[in-house]
């Protein structure tokens, strides 16, 4: 068991690796099936094609987005992370029906992520970051 725990760790580190240097390829090979449920909005991005909008969408605005890891822990079937989002407004940032333009401001909020894993598998299932949906908006003084 501590072999697949190791494992699955190791999936995580990279995954979150691979999303700050926009290796979508890589991220999408680390699930057995893409799926992102966002806690803080209560969005699901279930599939290949719409995780990859997704990432398309959330990088437009911040495309330097990137996590430094604050403590990762494996119980179960499931990697819970704790980390810093980081990144710069650089781009477009839709709010509803409008779109706020480059502030060049930066932001950096406290998160919390769990990876779900199938019994006995090392490919995600399922990531679900839990945060403030108005941190950001704070950092960047919009809101």
């Amino acid at each position: 068991m501590e072999d697949l725990a190791e494992r699955r760790i190791q999936v995580v580190r990279d995954h979150m690796a691979l999303e700050c240097v926009h290796d979508w390829d890589a991220v999408i090979a680390t699930f057995e099936h893409p799926r992102y449920e966002m806690y803080g909005a209560g969005t699901v991005f279930d599939g290949e094609t719409a995780v990859r909008g997704y990432f398309a969408a959330s990088r437009t605005p911040f495309p330097d987005q990137g996590n430094e890891i604050i403590a990762i822990a494996h119980g179960g079937d499931t990697v819970l992370v704790e980390f810093w989002l980081t990144g710069t407004h650089l781009g477009p940032l839709r709010l509803g029906e409008r779109t706020v333009e480059p502030t060049g401001k930066p932001f950096r909020i406290r998160m919390a992520a769990s990876f779900e894993f199938p019994p006995g598998g090392d490919r995600i299932v399922c990531e679900r970051p839990y945060y403030d949906q108005f941190a950001v908006l704070r950092a960047l003084e919009l809101g």
